[in-house]
């Protein structure tokens, strides 16, 4: 049974077990390097009740910095159904719209934004069983990988108005993170500007021995969808920095190569916890640079770029990166 990407798993999770899950969007502004990343996450740690929280980045290539704030509420602020994929407190993230706020002494955000999708879902696992295995520990969908929003974001004394930028919705449940991973996603490619990708790399601790990086996802060029990575795909080469990577990654008859990177000052950093208790430091920056290619026998290289509305994220055990991160703490 294909696996619905859309449905929040942490309402049936036992008490007993470790869970955490999250629900994403991303969105940036057209022609100006500015853009918004959204989370609503739930953290189950092992005979716990959940907490939920709201993670609220905006990313201006204009400023210093990102502004970001986070707030973290109790179980009983946390539901899923009747509508949307899941509420935390007053917050509220369904098929269409989110709307929420995030206040902290770093920062008030209140966001209000409806969105229109323009592709089917995509499931990153090439094979459902694998959504129903232990492993990968990690799951992740895009109940839209391509998307049009509208709307307006408040953060501090700033407003700003959406009116159709690109953005995608995500989701990602499990009961451990990787052991290092990397989430790219590229919009507004090609040279129509219609081709997308969205892509996780991943290597998995299994006991003493972590995996080689192993790539899972798709790319969408010329009206088809070409998936990316796999088990099985030879020649996976990642070369990651904080800051981006370089990568080849092959699969499905294709070979997708590029490089992806942002200044060190327009990435966010935070802490990720583990529902057992270790924890990652995470950067990312959704306004990105990418130039990649799509390369497949007996056709000519396609080239894919965008100068801003690519996202970077590396999930990493080190502290030592040189990248700030956020006072909040997860869990």
């Amino acid at each position: 049974m294909p696996v619905d990407p859309t449905e929040a798993r942490f309402p049936s999770i036992p008490r007993s077990r470790g869970h955490y899950e999250s629900f994403y969007m991303r969105a940036c502004h057209p022609s100006d390097p500015l853009g918004v990343w959204i989370r609503y996450t739930v953290h189950k740690r092992p005979g716990r009740e959940p907490t939920g929280s709201l993670w609220f980045t905006l990313f201006d290539a204009s400023a210093p910095g990102p502004v970001a704030s986070k707030v973290t509420l109790p179980s009983e602020e946390v539901a899923a159904g009747d509508g949307s994929f899941i509420r935390i407190g007053a917050s509220s993230f369904g098929p269409n719209e989110a709307a929420g706020s995030a206040h902290t002494e770093q920062a008030r955000a209140d966001w209000r934004l409806i969105y229109e999708s323009h592709a089917p879902a995509l499931n990153h696992l090439p094979r459902d069983w694998m959504y129903r295995a232990p492993i990968p520990r990690t799951k992740l969908t895009s109940p839209a990988p391509i998307a049009t929003f509208s709307g307006v974001l408040d953060v501090d004394e700033r407003r700003i108005d959406i009116d159709g930028w690109r953005g995608m919705v995500g989701h990602n449940w499990g009961s451990q993170h990787a052991e290092r991973w990397i989430w790219m996603n590229g919009l507004g490619l090609g040279e129509q500007g219609d081709a997308w990708l969205d892509v996780a790399i991943g290597r998995v601790k299994l006991g003493p021995v972590t995996t080689p990086w192993i790539a899972n996802g798709a790319v969408w060029l010329d009206g088809q969808l070409h998936r990316v990575g796999g088990p099985g795909a030879r020649g996976t080469k990642v070369d990651e920095r904080p800051d981006g990577c370089e990568f080849t990654l092959p699969g499905g008859g294709m070979t997708l190569r590029g490089e992806v990177r942002a200044p060190a000052k327009d990435f966010v950093g935070w802490v990720y916890a583990d529902p057992d208790g270790p924890e990652h430091n995470t950067v990312n920056c959704s306004i990105a640079q990418m130039r990649a290619t799509v390369e497949a026998d007996g056709v000519p290289a396609t080239e894919l770029a965008t100068d801003h509305c690519a996202a970077y994220e590396l999930g990493m055990r080190e502290t030592d990166h040189g990248m700030s991160i956020e006072p909040f703490p997860d869990g």
